[in-house]
């Protein structure tokens, strides 16, 4: 049964273009025991209730936690002010109240004791958080949702150069109210645009057919973020593209040089390794959740270093580019395929190593889980993977 969940202190402040009743509802329609009730619904009978601030803003994690718990008052610890409830009718005397008596006498809790605080989905680090909503604040939330929606390890294109002008790009989709999936449908044009370009040898414009489909595909996954539209079609819709196209864009540039290869080195060996390469680095990043239940790039500051330059989808494009633009085509294809198997080979290597080490009775931990922030926070490695959104300081 699903638990009700009634909002109090209305807020009338918009973040990306929605309001906190409207952000709650979508935050809480994911979750399975928990159902959003109308504004003027009345509390049931008997039964357990969870009452929530509409003028704040709650971390996904907080929401979850809170609705699991019992006979408890959320506080944001900035403020000592309670600013949700999950407790019994009959315990809160039947009042929608956050200010009662019955209320005062619940066990309190804060945002880091009912949520845990690494999140493995984004590879990042950001302590639990509750945030108020406020005209004078309402900037800077938006701007911290934004952030918060990155990943900390990724490639170093999608760290360093996408993020202000995805961020354009995400208040544009939003203001004419293009949707997450119709970002990713624009990816997939531009996808076969730049392999249709490639294959034909017109590798300028594919290079910037190329370019867009990749900064689209940072936007859909923002836009997502930021207004709570993440579905699991779009996510496979997404991430079945940005899995599938990469090594056919590089068979289509083989096919694109065909005509005036002149390297040594068979272009047919150039394109199996690259393919076989390709392959074979994904098998390693499947093959170690066999180990532990999060990515390989968590598990060592080493492997979140080599995330920023290993032969994915971005660094290999730059590959192609510099080549493009120095005049040779054909060297870049080389290049793409010697650092697919040599990225592929370091994969290779750390997959078996964690194997090993489980098999010897070590736990396989991702390191971000065991920073203290208090004392860490100011490492350079620290700041560059695990950067905070800026909600637990709103």
């Amino acid at each position: 049964m699903k638990t009700p969940v009634y909002l109090l202190h209305s807020c009338p402040v918009r973040l990306w273009d929605l309001t906190s009743r409207e952000r709650l509802g979508r935050m809480l329609a994911k979750i399975p025991n928990a159902r959003l009730c109308d504004a003027d619904e009345p509390l049931p009978a008997q039964g357990e209730v969870v009452l929530l601030r509409e003028d704040y803003l709650y971390d996904d994690r907080v929401l979850r936690g809170l609705m699991e718990m019992h006979e408890v008052a959320l506080k944001d610890p900035r403020t000592d002010t309670i600013v949700a409830v999950h407790a019994s009718v009959d315990r809160l005397a039947h009042q929608a109240s956050l200010d009662s008596a019955a209320v005062a006498e619940l066990r309190t809790v804060v945002p880091d004791s009912v949520a845990t605080s690494i999140q493995i989905q984004l590879r990042k680090f950001d302590p639990p958080w509750v945030a108020r909503i406020t005209p004078d604040n309402q900037a800077y939330l938006s701007k911290s949702l934004f952030n918060g929606s990155y990943k900390g390890v990724t490639d170093f294109i999608t760290r360093g150069i996408w993020p202000i002008p995805a961020h354009w790009a995400t208040v544009w989709c939003v203001r004419w109210g293009l949707s997450p999936n119709q970002v990713t449908a624009a990816s997939y044009v531009l996808a076969i645009a730049a392999g249709f370009l490639f294959w034909h040898g017109l590798f300028g414009a594919g290079l910037l057919a190329g370019w867009l489909m990749t900064f689209l595909d940072t936007v859909d996954g923002k836009l997502a973020r930021v207004t709570v539209t993440s579905t699991r079609f779009g996510n496979i819709f997404d991430h079945g593209l940005d899995l599938i196209h990469p090594p056919l864009w590089y068979f289509a540039w083989g096919i694109g040089l065909e005509a005036t290869w002149q390297l040594d080195v068979s272009l047919n060996l150039v394109l199996w390794l690259m393919f076989v390469g390709y392959v074979a680095g994904r098998l390693c990043e499947g093959a170690f959740k066999f180990v532990a239940p999060f990515s390989l790039f968590l598990w060592r500051p080493f492997d979140s270093i080599n995330r920023l330059v290993t032969a994915r989808r971005n660094p290999n494009l730059l590959i192609l580019t510099w080549s493009w633009a120095v005049d040779a085509d054909d060297m870049g294809l080389v290049l793409v395929a010697v650092w697919t198997c040599v990225s592929t080979l370091i994969l290779g290597v750390r997959t078996v190593s964690a194997l090993l080490l489980k098999r010897r009775g070590h736990p396989v931990q991702p390191w971000l889980s065991r920073i203290d922030m208090a004392t860490e926070r100011d490492r350079l490695i620290v700041r560059l993977f695990a950067p905070r959104s800026g909600l637990n300081d709103a």
